[in-house]
């Protein structure tokens, strides 16, 4: 045997003991989840079920080389290549290879991924008059996975023409012999509904079947699974209800929660013992999660002692939030010796990620972006600065391509590339070009040039003149260009378009604030080309350092320090969902965030959060007064700026002044 039941507590051998029939194993936090996995797959193995039969399904190909990496240790060779650990998506491909003819395709099918989508979507939205319009083609996949995943079709979609290239697409795929990622869970559902003497070939060959992180599927993979397990039921699932996060991308809770209605009389186990966080901080986090009504009662337990205490700290803005942070990670590493990977800042939204990016930047602390993309590397942002520059030197080429046709406005890519190569033939700057080429451009694309060329001179005047705030002549712009609008119509969803209509009113702002501080446009871009200097670091400097990470994409990490920053209302819970009155996944987001600290864990929130260029006033999130106060400090920014500092802190001080003389 590769692994000994003595290594493993009560509840976890009674979870690798447990082979048969219906198994709900609830793994909560930080409980040894997978290791209790891999190690019942292994002991099914030593109990003498075919490695064959043996089937593990998982939501990523990351999670499913792990654990069949784990799986492989703790089996012979032979056995570990005959189990099948896959993802959903693996899986119905193998489905789908024993019988998709049934469904009219060819087994030779071919899977559209990425740019094949896309550029299948952008033929037919053009084929269907819809190239003025600009819709996005991401915007329009999305909402067709949408629909696939709730088991239907072009029918559910509500605006009629996004409708019709939906009927389209999928002809056009039926056409070529092709599927996408939503096709195969849709496709092999059907094959084995449909179909018994497949489904039947299919049971026999995996008769042991486990489901890891089952909360996160949704109403599609629950109806898949009913038609791959038949009786005697030998399917095991593992998830946490606590856990489930991704509701907005489909996830339905209550397969986890209502369990026994697809599976009569499951065996559940709960993993309850937390070897990840201390006392201090499960606790806390299990006063938060009772709130929610209808979760499957657990209770974790740590095997740490208390710690240290978790503190909620109130500031009075989100730069101030910033910069306390960045100060006190500076004193982790310098006087406590913490590493920078050992620290990460936590965020519901990737709008908060701008002042943390700024206050390390300050600090000099290095750090890594998980799940959220760089301020300075957003398009929107990107097409901003770009504006600007040619605003302050219509002469700068890359910046003037970037931005000649976005919006679209005539110049097309026939344009663009013939004002290019006359550039490079006349020796001059394609702005140059445009002023020279008339009689090589069309007359539609030669007006649209005029137009913009005219449109640029104008703003430059006004922008360079100083007799304006630069923040209120780029909004002007904005607005004559139709900038805003069109960033709407491209974005794939409602969050989507909130995040980067906050990208564009953040730079706004901060031109007002350059204004008002009397800096040239020249000032402003030096300074945030230097802000954007990060792009260009060594890879080695990308891969250390603080983590920058979503609280959606922290679930399954830990890390000794975390800070979790922005509790306020309409943040988290997200204002999203205080509308719609459904919050208990918000507060499962926050149980997650607490979750990963292993150590210690500061739980900020601001009375003033900059939102869209305005100061609004913020208010604590309402999780926060859920927490149990038993290992809870509370502490005020104020006071903890104006506080005397200690004894140690000043010997700390000098020491490392002494150090750098020395």
């Amino acid at each position: 045997m590769a692994f000994e039941f003595s290594s493993l507590n009560a509840a976890q051998a009674e979870a690798v003991n447990a082979l048969d029939g219906p198994v709900l194993i609830l793994a909560g936090a930080g409980t040894g989840k997978t290791r209790t996995v891999t190690c019942r797959i292994s002991h099914m193995v030593e109990r003498g079920i075919a490695p064959e039969n043996i089937l593990a399904v998982t939501f990523t190909n990351k999670a499913a080389s792990e654990m069949r990496e784990r799986v492989a240790d703790m089996v012979s060779k032979a056995a570990g290549k005959e189990i099948t650990v896959c993802t959903f998506h693996s899986l119905c491909v193998r489905i789908l290879r024993t019988g998709i003819d049934r469904l009219g395709y060819k087994d030779n099918f071919t899977i559209y991924s990425g740019n094949d989508q896309t550029g299948l979507i952008k033929q037919i939205i053009i084929r269907k008059g819809g190239a003025q319009e600009k819709i996005e083609p991401g915007m329009v996949l999305s909402i067709i996975s949408k629909a696939k995943n709730a088991g239907g079709d072009a029918d559910l979609i509500q605006d009629p023409f996004i409708a019709d290239v939906a009927r389209a697409y999928q002809n056009e795929l039926r056409a070529q012999n092709a599927v996408d990622f939503d096709d195969l869970l849709l496709l092999a559902e059907r094959l084995l509904r449909e179909f018994p003497d497949v489904c039947e070939i299919c049971r026999k060959r995996w008769t042991r079947v486990t489901v890891d992180e089952f909360q996160d599927t949704n109403g599609l993979q629950m109806r898949l699974l009913q038609q791959l397990v038949g009786e005697p039921y030998h399917v095991c699932v593992v998830g946490d209800d606590d856990q489930s996060i991704y509701g907005w991308r489909g996830a339905e809770v209550e397969n986890i929660l209502q369990f026994e209605k697809f599976f009569p009389n499951p065996k559940v186990i709960r993993l309850e013992h937390n070897y990840r966080s201390s006392e201090a901080i499960i606790h806390t986090a299990n006063s938060l999660i009772v709130h929610n009504v209808g979760r499957r009662e657990k209770q974790l337990r740590s095997v740490k002692p208390v710690g240290d205490l978790l503190r909620i700290i109130s500031m009075p803005g989100d730069e101030e939030e910033a910069e306390f942070i960045s100060h006190e990670i500076t004193e982790l590493h310098r006087v406590e010796k913490k590493p920078l990977e050992d620290i990460a800042i936590l965020f519901r939204t990737n709008s908060q990620c701008r002042h943390l990016e700024l206050a390390l930047r300050k600090e000099q602390i290095p750090y890594r972006m998980i799940g959220a993309q760089s301020f300075y590397d957003k398009r929107e942002v990107r097409d901003m600065l770009a504006y600007l520059q040619v605003l302050a030197n219509p002469s700068a080429d890359v910046p003037l391509l970037r931005i000649m046709n976005s919006p679209p406005r005539g110049i097309g890519q026939a344009a663009a590339v013939l004002l290019t190569d006359t550039s490079r033939e006349r020796g001059g700057s394609v702005w140059e070009a445009m002023g020279s080429a008339s009689d090589q451009l069309s007359s539609r694309a030669q007006k649209s040039v005029d137009a913009f060329t005219e449109m640029i001179l104008g703003y430059r005047e006004r922008m360079t003149s100083n007799q304006e705030n630069m923040g209120s002549v780029m909004t002007a712009m904005l607005d004559e260009m139709g900038y805003i609008e069109w960033v709407k119509r491209s974005s794939k969803n409602d969050s989507e378009m909130d995040m980067r209509r906050d990208s564009i009113d953040t730079v706004i702002q901060d031109l007002k604030e350059a204004s008002k501080k009397k800096l040239s446009l020249q000032k402003y871009l030096d300074m945030s080309a230097l802000a954007r200097e990060r792009e260009t670091d060594d890879d080695i400097d990308k891969q250390r350092g603080v983590t920058l990470i979503t609280l959606h994409a922290s679930k399954g990490l830990e890390y000794p320090i975390v800070y979790l920053v922005g509790l306020e209302e309409g943040i988290l819970p997200h204002k999203r969902s205080i509308d719609e009155g459904t919050s208990d996944e918000e507060r499962r987001l926050l149980y997650v965030g607490i979750t990963r600290a292993q150590d210690r864990c500061t739980l900020t929130w601001c009375s003033v959060r900059t939102k869209w260029g305005q100061q609004h006033a913020g208010e604590a999130s309402k999780f926060l007064m859920e927490l149990d106060d038993k290992y809870v400090e509370q502490h005020d920014y104020d006071d903890i700026m104006g506080a005397e500092a200690t004894e140690e802190e000043t010997d700390n001080f000098f020491a490392d002044l002494k150090s750098m003389f020395d």
